[in-house]
């Protein structure tokens, strides 16, 4: 039997290909449908103007196991956002999650009795680039969600990682020493 997973973050962040702004940052909670995880995940089941959510689908009739929760972290302002969410980035996070499933990082026995919620980021000018590489939109996003998932389930970064890293890595946008963004 395994252990009950009850409430387990992860992040992760995977780049783009040069020029495209294709970056995937995943956020997700991973856990039981019983417990504070899967009361959050029935709570985000209502729509909220500009905040579009939806179960991440492999195809029409093929919702991923766990069930998992796609929250956007931008205001969705056009069809084209929603098209690149309910698309390729749907596509990716099921692929993903199911990925995760199959290599054992997710118990199968556990697939039923567990919720993801990802928020999701897209880049708003994503939506409006004629030349947007769909396929890397995929790419960043089914990497960013396995890695996320990999480390909600191993509790990465550990603490000890954290504090020895405390003085040598600050935000990418932010450097605490001048004030300035770092980008």
């Amino acid at each position: 039997m395994s252990e009950t997973i009850w409430f387990r973050t992860g992040e992760a962040t995977v780049f783009s290909s040069e020029g495209q702004g294709t970056d995937a940052m995943p956020e997700i909670l991973i856990g039981d449908i019983k417990g504070p995880a899967g009361h959050a995940f029935a709570n985000l089941m209502g729509q909220t103007a500009g905040h579009t959510r939806m179960f991440a689908i492999r195809a029409c009739n093929q919702q991923v196991r766990p069930a998992t929760l796609m929250v956007p972290k931008v205001t969705i302002k056009s069809n084209a956002y929603v098209n690149l969410l309910g698309g390729p980035v749907q596509s990716a996070v099921a692929d993903a999650v199911l990925d995760c499933v199959i290599e054992g990082v997710i118990p199968r026995i556990q697939a039923n009795d567990l919720c993801i919620i990802a928020m999701l980021w897209i880049a708003p000018e994503c939506a409006t680039n004629p030349d947007l590489d769909r396929k890397d939109l995929y790419r960043t996003n089914y990497e960013a969600m396995k890695l996320a998932i990999h480390r909600a389930l191993s509790n990465s970064p550990s603490i000890e990682e954290l504090i020895a890293n405390r003085h040598k890595i600050s935000h990418e946008m932010y450097d605490p020493e001048t004030g300035e963004s770092q980008w």
